[in-house]
C-alpha cells in the first residue's frame, strides 16, 4: 500500500476522480465560452480562486467547521499555490488556444511527465516498461498534433506548447498534493491554494479588467463554481487513492470534451485525435499497471 495516501479507499477514489473529470471538462467548456466573449485569462483565474475562497470559508463557517482550515504547513501550501497558479495559467491557456478535445488530450500526458519527474526529483530508476510508456505517450502527441504534416485547423504551435506545459504542472502538483494529504484535509489544501493565489491574480486584474454582459458574468460564475467543485474532487481523490491509479479516470474527460466540442462549439474531433489519443491513454495505463506491480513487489519484500 502506498504510504503517501492518507486514507486508502481505492473504489471511492476512482468514483470521486470520475466526477472530477466531468467537472474539469465542464469547466474547460465554460472557460472557452467566457474567453470567446471577451473574458481575459487573468480575470477567469481571479474569479475562480476568489469564489473558491469565499465558498469554502463561508460554508465551513456556517457549519461550524472553520477549524479545518488551521495548518502548520503554510510554506508547503505557498509552494503548492505557486505551482498551482502557474498550472492554472497554462491549463486555461491551453483551453483558450486549442480546440477543447485537443487541449484535453494533451492533458493526458501528465502520467508521462510524472515518470520523468520521479527520475529527477526522487532519483527513481525507470525500467523498460515505463520508458516504453514515455515513448508511446509522446508518439501519441505527434500523431494527434501532426507537427510535420502541418497542424490541423484550430491548432497552433503556441497552443501545443502551452498544452504540454499544463500536464507537466499537473504532475508536479500531484506530488505536492499527495504530500500535503498526509497531514492536511482536502478543505485546507483547496482553501489555502485559492486564498494564497487570489491576491497574486488581483495584482494583475486592473490591467485586464473589462465590462461584461450578464451572459458572460453567468459563464464566469458557473466556471468558478464548477472549478471549485473540481478542485475539491481532485484533492479528495488523491487522499483516498494513488495518483498512478486514479489518473485513469481522467481519460473520460475526452468523451465530455468531444461532446462539448461538437454540440457547443460545432467542431468534431479530427481523425488524428482518435488515432493518437489511444497511444497517450495506453501510455498512462501502462504506467499505472507498472506502478501497481512495483508497489506489490515492495509490499512482498517488506519495504
Amino acid at each position: 500500500m502506498d504510504g503517501s495516501i492518507a486514507r486508502p479507499r481505492p473504489l471511492l477514489a476512482l468514483g470521486v476522480r470520475l466526477l472530477a473529470a466531468f467537472a474539469l471538462a465542464t469547466m474547460g467548456m465554460l472557460v472557452k465560452l467566457a474567453g470567446s466573449r471577451g473574458a481575459h485569462l487573468v480575470e477567469l483565474i481571479f474569479w475562480r480562486q476568489l469564489l473558491t475562497t469565499i465558498l469554502l470559508a463561508g460554508g465551513l463557517a456556517l457549519t461550524g467547521r472553520l477549524a479545518l482550515l488551521r495548518t502548520q504547513r503554510l510554506p508547503a501550501h505557498a509552494r503548492r499555490a505557486a505551482a498551482g497558479g502557474v498550472g492554472m495559467v497554462f491549463t486555461y491557456g491551453a483551453v483558450l488556444l486549442l480546440p477543447l478535445a485537443e487541449a484535453t488530450t494533451l492533458g493526458f500526458t501528465a502520467p508521462v511527465f510524472a515518470v520523468l519527474l520521479a527520475i529527477v526529483l526522487l532519483g527513481e530508476r525507470i525500467g523498460p516498461y515505463r520508458w516504453g510508456a514515455v515513448a508511446m505517450g509522446f508518439a501519441g502527441v505527434i500523431v494527434v498534433m501532426q507537427p510535420f504534416g502541418g497542424l490541423h485547423e484550430g491548432v497552433t504551435a503556441a497552443g501545443v506548447a502551452v498544452g504540454l506545459v499544463a500536464p507537466f504542472m499537473v504532475a508536479v502538483i500531484s506530488f505536492q498534493i499527495q504530500d500535503l494529504n498526509t497531514t492536511e484535509n482536502p478543505w485546507s489544501i483547496v482553501f489555502w491554494f485559492a486564498a494564497l493565489s487570489t491576491p497574486v491574480a488581483a495584482l494583475a486584474l486592473p490591467f485586464v479588467w473589462a465590462a461584461h454582459d450578464p451572459v458572460t458574468w453567468a459563464l464566469i460564475l458557473g466556471m468558478g463554481l464548477v472549478g471549485a467543485a473540481a478542485q475539491m474532487l481532485l484533492t479528495t481523490s488523491l487522499r483516498f487513492g494513488s495518483a498512478a491509479v486514479i489518473l485513469l479516470m481522467d481519460y473520460t474527460a475526452l468523451l465530455w470534451a468531444s461532446f462539448y466540442g461538437f454540440y457547443v462549439f460545432d467542431r468534431a474531433a479530427p481523425a488524428s485525435l482518435w488515432l493518437g489519443a489511444p497511444l497517450i491513454i495506453g501510455a498512462g495505463l501502462l504506467i499505472a499497471w507498472r506502478e501497481r506491480q512495483l508497489a506489490r513487489s515492495r509490499v512482498h519484500s517488506g519495504e
